[in-house]
């Protein structure tokens, strides 16, 4: 553990604070077939971010007012289905997986929707489309708004859960986050750069997982390093319902941060 972040652990737990409660965040792994073996998506967060600055992740971001208080269309597995398979309520479970579909298309310009339960929305990279999702941003438009306008419903189906992490007790800004699995949509392409990005790259997950990024990150790229194409990987059935919390174990000498 570096010697400021011990510091701070040891810090915090000297004062006997409670632990901040953490918000719900979705975060999206974009596959694609590669040569050879498949690939993942990773953006490079802006120096200027508040969290994680400088740091390879995927696409996401906390749940907000807008995954709860107007609700897309939907279409795949219901709600209810979705609040089995993460342990939520069944609201909430709908808020985190309209967040995961939104958030994918604010930060790379992917949209999981369609007309209909067999069908998903081709190029959505012209002018207009990227007019909408700067409004989305802006929150000029919300995201219901603007998949019925368009005659389109989320596609949850396209979605695979993948993993859950829960920011360390001691850490000041803490997130319950939901980690889903996405095929890139035929005719679709991801942008180059989005707003809380600085950088983006597709490469294999064993490629990837030296690249400057936190620990559930890694996790998640050494997970997927296991198959060899997106089907593989979208079909594994992975237990959500818990969440992963990365702890400082202070007996140990060095002191470690310790990933049950």
């Amino acid at each position: 553990m570096p010697d400021g972040l011990l510091e701070h652990v040891r810090r915090f737990y000297a004062s006997g604070a409670a632990p901040v409660t953490p918000k719900y965040a979705s975060t999206v792994l974009l596959l694609r077939e590669g040569e050879p073996g498949l690939e993942v998506y990773l953006i490079r967060r802006a120096s200027t971010m508040a969290f994680a600055a400088g740091m390879h992740a995927f696409p996401g971001g906390t749940v907000d007012p807008r995954d709860t208080e107007v609700q897309p269309a939907w279409t795949g597995p219901t709600p209810a289905e979705w609040a089995t398979r993460l342990g939520l309520s069944e609201p909430l479970a709908r808020a985190v997986v309209s967040a995961a579909v939104r958030e994918v298309f604010e930060e790379c310009g992917v949209l999981l929707a369609g007309p209909d339960a067999g069908t998903v929305v081709g190029d959505v990279s012209g002018e207009e489309w990227e007019s909408a999702r700067l409004a989305l941003i802006a929150r000029e438009v919300g995201f219901a708004e603007l998949l019925a306008e368009r005659g389109l419903v989320v596609r949850s189906d396209l979605l695979t859960p993948w993993a859950r992490w829960l920011t360390p007790e001691f850490e000041p800004r803490r997130y319950d986050t939901y980690f889903f699995l996405a095929r890139l949509p035929e005719r679709q392409v991801t942008r180059d750069v989005g707003g809380e990005a600085e950088h983006v790259v597709w490469g294999r997950p064993e490629d990837l997982v030296n690249l400057r990024m936190l620990p559930p990150t890694v996790a998640a790229l050494r997970g997927l390093t296991a198959y060899r194409s997106v089907d593989a990987a979208m079909a594994a059935e992975r237990d959500v319902t818990t969440a992963v919390m990365p702890r400082a174990d202070l007996d140990s000498d060095p002191v470690r941060l310790l990933i049950d």
